[in-house]
């Protein structure tokens, strides 16, 4: 495979999945493949850009359930997303990408604030923009602000790393009855309220008409795969 079905990305990455095998903080070896994977899509000519969560460092709203008050909880986790971002762009420069992290509250003596027009400039510059600090709001997920940027971007698709292999009916971990979906749309997600992403950045991506394509990070080679138009994982469009 050798041209891309995108012209623009959005890749959204949990702080999960960058443990790798450990319990806590970032796996240099995942995050090594996670660079070269995506260098190999730029040199597609693909627009990337890249939403991080921070629950391999910090998760806000399991500490606000344990009495933490719940804006300063889900303030730590945007820092979390940062220090995530910062490896990321470490990592991506390493390989040669010349990359941004833009964070979505004032830090800018380690990034720069997000701006919508200069993230645009820096992707049509072949820059990889890595967005941080979620939308720079409590109470708000990351996966909102993955469908958030991507629509501020006009980005063609919302890429959703996990370490499944698509979305199921039920969690493969625990019912091995659960079946794998290859395509829902918006509506049968919220009414089946299966665990693609919360509602609200649901509703976002189908109010925009924003695919989303939910695939297996872990499996090396799947996201070129997947940006030349293989049918990996689950896809999950208007009806």
């Amino acid at each position: 495979m050798s041209s891309a079905v995108y012209r623009r990305i959005l890749l959204k990455l949990s702080g999960e999945g960058l443990l790798g095998e450990g319990e806590y903080g970032i796996d240099p070896a995942v995050i090594r493949r996670l660079a070269r994977e995506i260098r190999e899509v730029r040199s597609l000519g693909v627009e990337v850009a890249l939403v991080v969560g921070g629950g391999n460092i910090f998760r806000g709203a399991g500490l606000a359930a344990a009495g933490m008050d719940r804006v300063s909880a889900d303030h730590m986790g945007m820092l979390a997303t940062v220090m995530n971002a910062l490896a990321l762009q470490d990592a991506l420069e390493r390989e040669g990408v010349f990359t941004r992290v833009m964070s979505a509250i004032k830090i800018n003596q380690v990034c720069e604030d997000y701006i919508r027009r200069r993230a645009m400039r820096h992707l049509e510059k072949g820059r990889v923009v890595v967005f941080a600090a979620g939308t720079g709001n409590p109470f708000f997920t990351t996966d909102t602000a993955a469908s958030l940027r991507a629509v501020e971007i006009n980005a063609d698709v919302v890429i959703k790393a996990t370490k499944v292999d698509g979305v199921y009916s039920a969690d493969p971990a625990e019912n091995p009855d659960a079946r794998r979906y290859r395509r829902l749309t918006f509506d049968e997600v919220l009414e089946r309220r299966l665990g693609v992403m919360d509602a609200t950045a649901i509703v976002m991506c189908r109010d925009n008409n924003l695919p989303i394509r939910v695939f297996d990070m872990t499996r090396p080679g799947a996201l070129l795969e997947v940006v030349c138009g293989g049918d990996l994982g689950t896809l999950v469009e208007r009806g």
